[in-house]
């Protein structure tokens, strides 16, 4: 064989070889466990219609506050008070724990329902929402979605006497002081480090009202293009490669039984937007950590803008959301699951 012939063989071999490699990565950060819901999304029965209720009534409420931020003054006292008041009448262990930053002082909530296993009593699952929005909108997706689905999936787990700890907590902070000390999250993830508590999974509940069924209505950071639905009619579940097992685990229980299609994504930090949550200062501490959205500004044509009201909220799918990360979560927080790290 003519050593130019060698070379061109030897070249397609590892060309061949590093395709193979990347196809495989690809894979594994997008497949996901079980099928995406495939068939008409089903009418609500009686209690989903509650369920609607309620979140449509936590949104209202929080939307009324006006914008939720520091810059508002009163905004953030107003939103404590009532994110607190709901989280009481749950019946679990509510505390209010204050932090400085800036000179100024803010809340976390934290609300806990302690697990019934004594031996796995100290392995907690932590759901977490942030309350604040960006100054000049009232965030009725970005977040009170979020706060709205936190709110109630406490509500439906009083009783539920899961074998590991469930803690239910809203984080101040998220939008203005993002990747700093100043995030309510990441005061709280130190808290919980210094504690040599045993978070065994984080899930955030960030901006997950907005769904449309326009072809076109999806978009992807570039090196996702093609990889997912152009339909923005699904939840995700999105982190970084290191907490590959918790997205892969929460995506095949929020599968088994929900009525509403969902992608699943655990890729690379450079990855644009696999990060960009309260579930960040999780990961950073090494923590596995995801989050659960409507893909936000890859969707959400009214992000960050005053635009961003209660009338552009699909309640109907997000109580479908709703119903869906309750019964993974009550799964995941059962003690027999296995290990996500």
């Amino acid at each position: 064989m003519p050593e130019a012939r060698k070379f061109l063989v030897a070249a397609a071999v590892v060309f061949l070889a590093v395709l193979s490699v990347i196809a495989g990565a690809v894979f594994d950060c997008t497949a996901m466990p079980g099928r995406s819901y495939q068939g008409l999304i089903p009418a609500l029965d009686s209690a989903d219609s509650q369920l609607q209720e309620r979140l449509r009534a936590h949104v209202a409420a929080l939307t009324a506050i006006g914008p939720r931020c520091h810059q508002v003054p009163g905004s953030m006292a107003k939103t404590v008070a009532y994110i607190g008041e709901h989280m009481k009448r749950c019946g679990g262990k509510v505390e209010f724990l204050p932090f400085t930053y800036d000179g100024e002082v803010f809340t976390n909530i934290e609300l806990t329902f302690a697990g019934s296993s004594e031996a796995h009593r100290g392995e907690i699952v932590v759901v977490g929402a942030h309350y604040d929005s960006v100054s000049h909108t009232v965030g009725a997706n970005d977040n009170a979605s979020g706060v709205a689905a936190l709110l109630a999936l406490a509500e439906n787990c009083r009783g539920a006497n899961p074998g590991r700890t469930l803690r239910f907590v809203a984080f101040p902070n998220e939008e203005f002081y993002f990747r700093t000390d100043g995030m309510g999250s990441s005061q709280y993830a130190r808290r919980c480090f210094e504690r040599k508590e045993q978070v065994v999974a984080m899930l955030s509940l960030e901006t997950i009202g907005f769904f449309s069924d326009l072809p076109g209505s999806q978009r992807c950071p570039a090196l996702l293009s093609g990889l997912y639905p152009d339909r923005g009619n699904f939840l995700a579940f999105i982190s970084t490669s290191e907490a590959r097992a918790l997205v892969k685990r929460f995506s095949g229980l929020f599968r088994e039984n929900s009525s509403l299609p969902s992608e699943g994504l655990a890729a690379p930090a450079f990855v644009s937007g696999v990060d960009w949550s309260d579930h960040l200062p999780f990961l950073q501490l090494g923590y596995p950590a995801l989050m659960i959205t409507d893909t936000a500004p890859y969707r959400y044509p009214h992000y960050h803008s005053a635009d961003d009201t209660i009338d552009k909220l699909d309640f109907w799918r997000m109580t479908l959301a709703v119903k869906g990360i309750e019964s993974a979560l009550l799964k995941l927080s059962d003690a027999g699951t296995r290990d996500l790290r």
